[in-house]
């Protein structure tokens, strides 16, 4: 089947199940039994969640965009998770005590999306089970294409190799290890990874469906500004249950309200009445920048299911596939609600810690004494029961996560009627908004109220380091504030991301024509602070630390926990964590460069059409990675040479020293 038949293939029907909701009477609104952002809204809006409206989304016919949303050009925003419960009075049972034999056997996985979540997830699965076939499909063509290639749609660090070795397959390899008389031979592995515009055909092989599609926060109706928008997860879920195999395991994977799994069983059973389906939710926990390290060594990984025997016995396939390099004791199994309500809480507390420190920043810079919230969080995060991460204060957060989910956990506690409990969560926003307010104010103030003829450059606009991701990006807030002052020129420079993505983001603010007018996208430091009057640092590259400058003042940095041991042979072969550590000791006794010092991986090529754009992006690649000269950025610039610095990267006395002034946070 060709990519051109997608469309068409979305909308088949196996003879198992109704052939339109038009052919068999409606069952009218589907009930709800859980409060949820979703299961409210369809309880107060009649006909919100009946099967008509599972048409209205990207993933079902008649639509006119049949994918995810991007994050960013040729990188969808894979943010939903399946999550189906059957919540059970039944006493908790040891899943490994009822079910040493009997789980269901996985050969077969496919992963509905290709975005952030999907991508790398589904790349790292298979890259650790060779025996079991990893389909990923998506219905955006380039977005395949992307995969296919040496130039990934997502910029993640190591993710490449990953792709290469799973998609790809790799070498017959001899490998000679220092201080053993013989060589070591790696045999070849085949290609296991399928990156693909078929979607029913993945589907109906498979035994495990991962659904990983977007749940943007709604910006119109009921719960607009707060609650999720589920269509999506509606729409593939429809597709899912009208071509999956009998028995098949749906997993939701991206973040969701609390109540969606009942939804896509609610769908399931509408479509497939005569077969049964278990739905578990297995939230992802993935940072930006750092996904694949989080995926190779995770702190858990969740699973939620129904409490009961067909349940923990899916959830126990699925926790099979994953123990493949994950050690038992960091795979959770809990019940579905808890597993969707923990992945919400998860990312609010971490919010919560943020928030709290810029609280405590603007405390020390209000204080004077030489109060200094780095010396503050350093200290904190000494103490066993605090820890030291997200504890940096500085210009606030931004992202496409931490903030929705905030706005959909509170909202679910006002529809519950627990109001002191969701300005609790909101606080963390108001704390959030406050901290940028603050800076953007600041830096207007100390270049003497006015920004009128002076230009101002921007270093850093993606959400943090390590990644190309402008969603709800702290940047920005902060140009649409400096805009309004009318300054001579904007100038932006961030290393990771391409001028069309910065500028789409900042169309979307609602600047007037002469404010756009006034915003400069550059490809390189220099450009950006040449006769600025002042630099703002929002994003925390290495590279805005600088080329000569001896350190950054953020707290010192903490070993990562060792992780527990992991299989080394699986039938008599050496398992990829093997392997990566052969890697390392190979590359370390060699003293070699690369990321693949055992010759293992086959030649890249691009996909057709990459040509051109991968030797551009190299280039680019290489001029934007260069790190900044502040010294000759300070022979670049106009006096009076501010440096508001919104991450703490720079150490404000050398910078002192080259003629800068410097107002960090919290200092």
């Amino acid at each position: 089947m060709d990519a051109n038949h997608t469309h068409h293939c979305c909308c088949s029907r196996r003879d198992n199940g109704p052939q339109s909701p038009l052919v068999s009477p409606s069952p009218g609104p589907l009930t709800r039994s859980l409060p949820s952002t979703h299961s409210l809204a369809s309880a107060l809006s009649p006909g919100a969640s009946t099967p008509g409206s599972w048409n209205a989304h990207p993933w079902s016919p008649g639509s006119s965009n049949t994918s995810p949303p991007s994050t960013r050009s040729g990188s969808p925003e894979l943010k939903v998770r399946f999550q189906t419960e059957k919540v059970d009075s039944a006493p908790r049972v040891d899943v490994t005590e009822v079910l040493p034999t009997v789980t269901k056997s996985v050969k077969s996985i496919c992963f509905v999306g290709a975005g952030f979540v999907g991508g790398p997830t589904a790349a790292v699965i298979a890259y650790h089970n060779p025996d079991i076939t990893v389909n990923v499909v998506d219905l955006n063509e380039a977005r395949i294409a992307a995969w296919n290639s040496s130039q990934l749609p997502i910029h993640e660090d190591g993710l490449l190799k990953v792709v290469r070795t799973a998609r790809d397959g790799t070498l017959d390899t001899m490998v000679k290890i220092p201080g053993l008389p013989r060589s070591l031979k790696l045999d070849a592995r085949t290609p296991n990874l399928v990156f693909s515009t078929k979607v029913n055909e993945a589907i109906e092989v498979a035994d495990v469906i991962f659904i990983c599609v977007n749940t943007p926060t709604k910006t119109y109706g009921l719960g607009a500004g707060s609650m999720a928008d589920i269509s999506m997860v509606e729409g593939a879920s429809k597709t899912v249950a009208q071509n999956a195999k009998k028995g098949a395991i749906i997993v939701e994977k991206s973040t969701v309200p609390c109540g969606t799994a009942r939804v896509i069983q609610d769908i399931f059973k509408y479509y497939r009445p005569n077969d049964d389906f278990e739905i578990l939710s297995n939230p992802e926990f993935l940072a930006e920048g750092t996904a694949v390290e989080n995926l190779m060594h995770p702190d858990r990984i969740l699973i939620g299911s129904a409490r009961t025997l067909a349940g923990m016995k899916a959830a126990e396939s699925l926790k099979n596939v994953y123990a493949a390099w994950v050690p038992q004791e960091r795979i959770i199994t809990v019940n579905t609600f808890s597993s969707e309500l923990t992945k919400l809480v998860a990312n609010t507390m971490l919010a919560q810690r943020i928030s709290s420190m810029n609280a405590v920043s603007a405390m020390c810079e209000e204080i004077g004494l030489g109060s200094d919230v780095d010396d503050v969080s350093l200290a904190l995060g000494q103490d066993s029961r605090i820890g030291p991460k997200f504890l940096q204060a500085g210009v606030g957060f931004g992202g496409s996560c931490f903030e929705k989910d905030i706005l959909n956990l509170s909202y679910l506690a006002r529809e519950m009627h627990l109001d002191v409990v969701a300005d609790y969560w909101m606080g963390i926003l108001k704390v959030n908004e406050y901290q940028r307010e603050r800076y953007a104010h600041k830096v207007v103030k100390e270049l003497n109220g006015s920004l009128r003829g002076k230009k101002i450059s921007v270093l850093g606009f993606a959400f943090k380091d390590g990644t190309n991701d402008t969603r709800n990006s702290i940047a920005v807030h902060i140009i649409k504030s400096l805009a309004e002052e009318m300054p001579l020129e904007i100038a932006i420079f961030d290393p990771g991301c391409a001028t069309n993505e910065i500028m789409e983001e900042i169309e979307k603010i609602g600047l007037t024509k002469a404010q756009l007018e006034r915003v400069n996208i550059c490809s390189n430091w220099r450009d950006s602070v040449k006769q600025a009057s002042a630099v703002c640092i929002l994003t925390q590259w290495k590279q805005f630390r600088g080329a000569q400058l001896g350190r950054s003042t953020k707290a010192s940095t903490v070993k990562t926990p060792s992780q527990p041991a992991t299989k080394t042979f699986v039938n008599g072969k050496l398992t990829e964590m093997a392997i990566l550590e052969l890697e390392a000791m190979v590359a370390r006794e060699l003293n070699m460069t690369g990321e693949d010092p055992l010759g293992r991986l086959k030649p890249a090529a691009a996909a057709p059409g990459f040509e051109i754009f991968g030797l551009a992006a190299s280039m680019m690649e290489e001029m934007s990675q260069e790190p900044v000269n502040w010294f000759e950025a300070a022979s670049l610039m106009q006096e009076p040479r501010w440096v508001f610095d919104g991450r703490n990267v720079v150490d404000p006395i050398e910078l002192q020293s080259l003629g800068f002034k410097v107002r960090g946070i919290g200092k």
